[in-house]
């Protein structure tokens, strides 16, 4: 299985999808740290290197989903204020619409008391015409003339006043409708400002679903490879089972992990943390060099030449015996593809068969980066053992 590199190193991985150049017309870069080592298989480090860019897909997706979420509240809040503000303008409307007609009433009753006015102007000047001393003649008497000449005073004094107040009525009316003409014009400006503000952000909330859905297709195209490549895994872990004469599958078997250290363990796999050895968690060179240690208290630090078939040439450097014959407790190392496959030695068997437990082969029921075991096994499967 691969073994990744723990020097660190930042890899961009930028998306150079034409669907999401076309769509956002942007890229981001996801920085992945690496140490010395080097992944102990070839499937696993395009694997994790894909399942890097998928989740920086799936970041990139939520993040703009966020947004999209963030962007529907800003509309349903632009709702609400372009709904105030028409509640607004409907209520000016409504006043405009009272003093207009308050407007042309006042216009009406002038046009009435102008006719009323103008009779009674009429019958002054009629009045007028008459010498006090014919209308004196005509009078009944001293009082009546007295009060002729005194209404003929009161409405002269009436008319000027009731002109007056009815232009004054009529000044404060037009400078009303003046003021409210203003405050409409003004409530119209912002229901439209916050209509054309509604739009944008609608559009940008449309363009931004376009992109999360682009981002979730590219994610999506990623993990079909994902898949893909650990297919090709199992298939070559498989093929050299097969020309071993061995038979069956991996199974689960001790629910202990065969003493793997929990916060290994549970590490995310496709996030893994680097071991004590310089191997990272949850790949089959990190358990068997658990195993190791847990056997001699003690395991040499290989990183930088982690992968699984370097550890024949680390063995011989490091002055470690190695061997065709398989050994309990001893590991055994499949060379071939570009970086192999190292297993635990459980058990010889009589027949000359081994039992080894192992991490990331698929195991049915449980997925990669699982802990598994193996029965039976064909000594030959293995290219040679180290005997640490």
């Amino acid at each position: 299985m691969k073994q990744r590199s723990t020097t660190p190193v930042s890899k961009g991985l930028v998306t150079k999808s034409a669907l999401v150049a076309s769509a956002v017309l942007m890229a981001f870069s996801i920085p992945l740290t690496f140490g010395k080592m080097v992944l102990a298989d070839e499937y696993d480090d395009q694997i994790n290197a894909i399942q890097a860019e998928i989740q920086g897909y799936q970041a990139q997706a939520a993040r703009l989903g966020q947004q999209a979420k963030t962007l529907e509240t800003e509309l349903a809040s632009l709702a609400a204020q372009k709904a105030t503000i028409q509640a607004q303008v409907d209520l000016s409307q409504a006043k405009y619409d009272k003093l207009i007609h308050d407007i042309a009433e006042t216009e009406r009753q002038i046009e009435d008391n102008k006719d009323a006015l103008g009779q009674i102007i009429a019958d002054m000047y009629v009045d007028g015409s008459i010498t006090p001393l014919e209308m004196l003649a005509s009078a009944d008497n001293i009082g009546e003339y007295v009060d002729q000449q005194e209404y003929r005073s009161s409405i002269q004094s009436n008319l000027t006043e009731t002109i007056d107040r009815i232009n004054v009525l009529k000044k404060q009316l037009e400078g009303q409708k003046v003021a409210v003409e203003q405050v409409l014009a003004d409530q119209k400006s912002q229901r439209d400002a916050l209509a054309a503000k509604e739009a944008e952000q609608a559009k940008l909330l449309a363009d931004t679903q376009g992109q999360e859905a682009s981002y979730q297709s590219l994610s999506s195209e990623r993990q079909a490879q994902v898949n893909s490549l650990r297919q090709q895994q199992q298939a070559a872990i498989q093929a050299r089972l097969q020309q071993s004469g061995a038979g069956g599958s991996a199974v689960a078997g001790d629910p202990g992990r065969g003493g793997y250290p929990n916060d290994l363990a549970s590490s995310d796999y496709y996030n893994p943390v680097v071991d004590p050895w310089g191997m990272y968690s949850r790949q089959c060179v990190s358990y068997t060099a658990w195993k190791v240690y847990q056997k001699n208290h003690y395991m040499p630090y290989w990183g930088g030449r982690g992968n699984a078939n370097q550890w024949p040439g680390n063995a011989d450097a490091a002055g470690i015996p190695r061997g065709s014959e398989p050994r309990e407790r001893s590991v055994g190392v499949i060379s071939s593809g570009a970086y192999g496959h190292v297993v635990w030695v459980e058990h010889v068997n009589g027949d000359g068969t081994i039992n080894i437990s192992q991490y990331n082969e698929y195991v049915p029921g449980l997925g990669w980066g699982q802990y598994s075991e193996r029965y039976n096994v064909p000594a030959s499967t293995y290219d040679t053992y180290i005997y640490f």
